[in-house]
């Protein structure tokens, strides 16, 4: 499958549980408020629909998501003193790591993700040092049903898309430019797709394949140790696993 790492086969089949829903509302409400910022309307913001969306998929409550709208707008008081940061550096085998956060304090953030990478075998770098085997672009699932891949190819002719991936016999995912994600959005709607998500990916251009098992393990347990961290919105990495492991 072009541009997706066993580590994300993976990490979609881990089901969120109840100790890490807080944790996952708290990021989501972060994502809301700072979409806010450019408008609390979500049928004149994008962005916030996109978040929104996010929210809802994850069953976060509708109080949640009003709260979260009406801080980012300043309609509290408070505006959301946040920002997007984006952080990279390697974990065992040579395995590239992307980090984007949202943060009101970067020395404490980059901190806690120096600790994290340290603690399971990899290390913090410089900007620059791995995006380059990456690719920053939109993405839009939608359901699939067979013999539809002739009317999706016809689909994508009239947008601005730079091809697909067919995930299983019910999904596909559409991709295109990063900043194309809207006009992707809106034109499969359009055209009657039954668009499930939306957002913009780090996808690999190289990955890293781990035959070791002890060494994918120790891959696996970094970007969960990351991905725990409360500041981190998403983790990207070019892990591609070469080993049959099981995973609690």
């Amino acid at each position: 499958m072009a541009g997706h790492s066993k580590w994300s086969q993976i990490k979609r089949t881990k089901a969120v549980v109840d100790s890490k829903r807080g944790a996952l509302f708290t990021r989501l409400g972060r994502d809301i408020m700072v979409a806010s910022r450019a408008g609390s309307d979500p049928a004149g913001n994008f962005q916030l629909r996109t978040a929104i969306s996010k929210a809802r998929a994850a069953a976060m409550p509708a109080s949640n998501i009003d709260r979260a709208i009406a801080k980012g707008s300043g309609q509290t008081g408070e505006g959301a003193q946040l920002e997007d940061v984006r952080y990279e550096g390697y974990g065992p085998g040579g395995m590239a790591v992307m980090v984007e956060a949202l943060t009101d304090n970067r020395n404490r953030t980059a901190a806690d993700l120096r600790l994290a990478f340290s603690k399971n075998g990899g290390n913090l770098g410089e900007n620059g040092c791995v995006s380059y085997l990456f690719e920053h672009r939109s993405e839009v699932s939608i359901k699939t049903d067979a013999g539809s891949e002739e009317r999706l190819l016809e689909s994508l002719l009239d947008l601005d898309a730079d091809g697909y991936d067919l995930i299983d016999t019910t999904t596909a995912t559409v991709f295109g430019p990063f900043s194309a994600l809207e006009a992707l959005q809106d034109g499969l709607l359009k055209q009657g797709w039954n668009v499930e998500e939306w957002g913009h990916q780090w996808a690999t251009i190289t990955n890293v394949s781990i035959s070791d098992p002890d060494t994918a393990r120790s891959c696996l347990k970094l970007l969960d140790a990351l991905e725990g961290l409360d500041d981190v919105r998403s983790v990207s990495a070019n892990l591609e696993i070469k080993t049959e492991l099981e995973i609690d």
